[in-house]
């Protein structure tokens, strides 16, 4: 899954593929290299980021999906929102995957619209407001705390209709340093194996932090890390550094047949 941002501000790529032209370069460039899911952000959810409403992330997203779908109809697009009203406009447009950050939390209509549109739906693990979002929380026992989340979550959106789920543990929100590699080493144990999982760590402070340097300085051991959740068994890795997650997919299924 490649990252597109349509946003000023996000912390690594804000404001580099915000206008439909350099979205669709943009993607044209992470398919040629490798992604088959492209995930539409129309808002950064990075601390202190701007608050948009549903109309304005609409606004800034415009015609670039319906776009997109037109020069590359072989491409999965999942939208990155939280939003009910965002999830119909972009249904409307062509999106394959709802990816909402928030489980639900923020729009209490999303789980209702997710089984209307019988689309695939990512739930995520994260802070139930988004005032708390980022706010550090330690945990007990991360997975503990993880699981029962996905399982209160899976079998509420089991019962509204939703069949097609896929599970992201929430890296980057809310989580400490020392829980993130908790759940890094402990991945096989996430989802009771009955959900897909996506793993989104690219560029993310937990990595970059504790070694002194900046989102882009971490590409090794970013990968090191997506090679040990595949080898636990995710199924997804969401990333800005599509050629270089696609070398350890490739490793990863060298060393794994």
């Amino acid at each position: 899954m490649g990252i597109l941002n349509l946003t000023p501000d996000s912390f690594s790529d804000g404001g580099r593929f915000n206008t439909e032209k350099s979205a669709l370069e943009q993607t044209r460039k992470m398919l040629t290299e490798g992604a088959e899911i492209i995930d539409i952000g129309p808002q950064s959810t990075r601390p202190h980021a701007k608050f948009l409403s549903a109309r304005e992330e609409i606004k800034r997203i415009g015609s670039v999906i319906c776009l997109i779908k037109k020069e590359f109809p072989e491409a999965l697009i999942s939208l990155d929102t939280f939003y009910a009203e965002t999830v119909k406009f972009g249904f409307n447009e062509g999106i394959d995957i709802i990816n909402d950050i928030s489980g639900g939390h923020y729009d209490d209509k999303m789980f209702d619209t997710a089984a209307e549109t019988k689309l695939p739906y990512i739930l995520m693990h994260v802070n139930p407001s988004y005032e708390t979002m980022h706010d550090k929380i330690k945990f007990a026992d991360i997975v503990i705390s993880v699981n029962k989340y996905f399982s209160e979550k899976t079998n509420e959106l089991l019962s509204k209709g939703v069949k097609d789920i896929i599970l992201d543990p929430g890296f980057g929100f809310g989580k400490t340093v020392e829980d993130q590699m908790k759940l890094i080493d402990e991945v096989k144990y996430l989802g009771f194996g009955k959900f897909p999982l996506l793993i989104g760590i690219s560029r993310k402070s937990f990595i970059y932090k504790p070694l002194g340097r900046s989102p882009l300085g971490i590409n090794e051991e970013t990968q090191k890390l997506h090679l040990k959740v595949l080898q636990q068994g995710a199924k997804i890795l969401r990333v800005h550094d599509v050629v270089e997650a696609k070398k350890t997919v490739d490793l990863f299924r060298s060393t794994s047949t």
